[in-house]
Formats: structure tokens, C-alpha cells, sequence
């Protein structure tokens, strides 16, 4: 059977104190990129990344461009290990058939793809943060996810909650987002994750706990991701998008919004604004590669939460890991022996 690689990048919350610091001390590849980004940020994002403190790498400023920093780092050392001391990129000597990331991690596939180049990716993924982190203090909100209950019942959770919160609003609301809460994850089969204003948040975890969802458990997050509440995010980040010059990619990115795969800047440019205040629909994404004969799902970056994901959707699939120093040296290892190599 041939081998056919999807390369996956993780989102927010996979960041921890310490992460890249292994590969950051054993490969050139990943250190050039760790200096590109702390050139292009103006301040050591790898020192960040390396020591914390936690609270500073936790905002969400912080923490997006760092996840994106740390994935493509171990990206940069896994192409490298499978061809020392030959020229290396991020497609090659393994070359994807599509690249996908979650929320944020799909500014990881865009260098990958090449629509950008790592510094600007680096800068605009920071201005995203920034956005997002300012409309989580504008308009204060919340993710959760909701364990064991179907897509149709939480769906009908998230309209009564927000008819509730905007009936106790009166119509006196000042922001889109307020009185607002809808799914905003749709991760894997039983792991729906609901986002929204705080008021109508917490209205639909009472909904939904009374109608048969095992638990739901608040997620520690800044604000209302891929909600309405991050509407007015989208405007400032399609006016960065504007200015940036994306290019056809040479890889598919298969999109968020809704599992299908992107190539043309300009529709590149809708989905990244669009994104995040539109629910990510992960597991179509999953579905369409697998159905596009996607055998083997490599995630890189930090954590596995992925990998998990990957495997609730998908049966009879290969999943790497490439988080950490040794899973770049044992994939390595693996696509070696697999004979997979462009």
C-alpha cells in the first residue's frame, strides 16, 4: 500500500513551559528558526518558550505565535534528521500530500504550504493573538468542552442558552457576541467543545448537564474562540491579511470553516480571517484526508492532542508524534524504514 502523509499542527493550549527547548539544543534547523522568530518579534520568543513564566506564555499574544514557532521547529528538525547533511525544507525530503492545523496550527501549515514565509507567519499569527485577546477582554467569555452528547442536541443546547441570555439582556447589548454561544469545536465523535459570552456560556453548561451530557468542563482559555464574540476580530485581521502578499500554495491546506482544501491566496485570505469567530470543523477535515487516501497522520508540535482526536475519527490509520527531541529521532527512524521519502 503507498504511503500518503498528512502533515497536522496543534492549536492553543498545547503550549507548556519548556516546549522546543530539546530540539532547540540538538538541531541547527530548529535553532534558525527559533532566531527568526525572536528577529522578527523583536524579543527572545524562545526564552518565552524555554522558562516562562507560565501566565506570560499562556496570554493568548504569546501563545499562538509560540506554538506556531515551536511546530515548525520540529518540523525543521525532522527534515533535517531524515537527510544529514543534505539541503532540507519544510516539504522536503518528506513531502506531504496536505497539511492541516487546528485553529491557530493552521498558520503552522501556511510556511509549509508556501503561501508565507516564517517571519511574516510569525508577525501575523502575534497581531491574531492580539485581536483575539483584546475581544476576550471587550466582551468576557469562555470555551467548554462537553463530553458524551450528539452534535443535534447541543446545537439545540446553544440556541435555547442564547435565547435565555439575550432575553435577560433586553436588547441592551453593545457587542455581537454578547448573549451569544454556539459549538465551536467539533473535535471528534463525543468531544464537541461550545463557546461563547459568559452569561450564555454558562446558561447552555446548566442545558446541556440536564439533558444527559456526561460532564462539561470549562477550558483554560482567554476568551470565546471561534464564536461571535470574535467577530470584530475578523475585521482587523482581514485588513492584516490585506497587506500580506499570500502565495497559490504548492500544498493543499485544508480549511477549518468547513474540511475542504485551499490553494488561492484570496480564499486563503477569507477562510484565516474568518476563522476565528467560525466553528472548526475538525473531524470533516480528518474525513476528507482519509477519504483523499491519507494514511498516515504525522502531528507536530507540541502535545498529542491531535493524535488523539485522529484516532476517534479514523480507524486503521498510522499517527506519529513529532512533540519532543526522541519522537524526531523515532520518526525519523520509522519513515525511514517505511521508505516514504520524496
Amino acid at each position: 500500500m503507498t504511503t500518503r502523509v498528512a502533515f497536522l499542527f496543534p492549536g492553543q493550549g498545547s503550549q507548556a513551559v519548556g516546549m522546543g527547548a530539546d530540539i532547540f539544543a540538538s538541531s541547527p534547523a530548529a535553532q534558525r528558526v527559533f532566531a527568526a522568530a525572536d528577529d522578527a518579534l523583536g524579543f527572545s520568543l524562545s526564552d518565552l518558550c524555554f522558562n516562562g513564566p507560565e501566565t506570560t506564555l499562556r496570554d493568548t499574544i504569546n501563545a499562538q505565535p509560540a506554538i506556531v514557532t515551536v511546530s515548525l521547529a520540529y518540523l525543521a528538525a525532522l527534515q533535517e534528521a531524515l537527510s544529514p547533511g543534505e539541503p532540507s525544507s519544510w516539504s522536503t525530503p518528506l513531502t506531504p500530500a496536505f497539511v492541516a492545523g487546528h485553529s491557530v496550527g493552521e498558520w503552522s501549515a501556511l510556511p509549509v504550504a508556501g503561501a508565507l514565509d516564517l517571519k511574516e507567519t510569525i508577525l501575523a499569527v502575534r497581531e491574531r493573538g492580539r485581536l483575539m485577546e483584546h475581544e476576550g477582554t471587550v466582551c468576557p467569555g469562555g470555551m467548554s468542552a462537553v463530553i458524551a452528547m450528539d452534535e443535534e442536541p447541543l446545537r439545540q443546547v446553544c440556541q435555547e442558552a442564547t435565547e435565555q441570555a439575550l432575553a435577560e439582556l433586553a436588547g441592551a447589548t453593545t457587542h455581537p457576541g454578547q448573549g451569544r454561544v454556539i459549538i465551536a469545536n467539533y473535535n471528534a465523535p463525543g468531544q464537541i467543545v461550545i463557546s461563547g459570552e459568559k452569561r450564555a456560556l454558562e446558561l447552555a453548561g446548566e442545558l446541556a448537564k440536564a439533558r444527559g451530557a456526561k460532564r462539561v468542563i470549562p477550558l483554560a482559555v482567554s476568551g470565546a474562540f471561534h464564536s461571535p464574540v470574535m467577530e470584530p476580530a475578523t475585521q482587523g485581521l482581514a485588513k492584516t491579511l490585506a497587506e500580506l502578499e499570500l502565495r497559490e500554495t504548492a500544498l493543499p491546506i485544508i480549511a477549518n470553516i468547513d474540511g475542504t482544501p485551499l490553494t488561492d491566496p484570496s480564499r486563503l485570505r477569507q477562510e484565516l480571517a474568518q476563522q476565528v469567530a467560525s466553528s472548526v470543523q475538525w473531524v470533516k477535515t480528518i474525513q476528507y484526508l482519509v477519504e483523499a487516501g491519507v494514511n498516515t497522520f504525522i502531528e507536530i508540535g507540541p502535545g498529542q492532542a491531535l493524535a488523539g482526536m485522529v484516532k476517534r475519527i479514523a480507524k486503521g490509520v498510522t499517527i506519529m508524534n513529532v512533540g519532543n527531541a526522541s519522537e524526531v529521532a523515532k520518526v525519523a527512524a520509522q519513515l525511514r524504514e517505511q521508505d516514504v521519502l520524496a
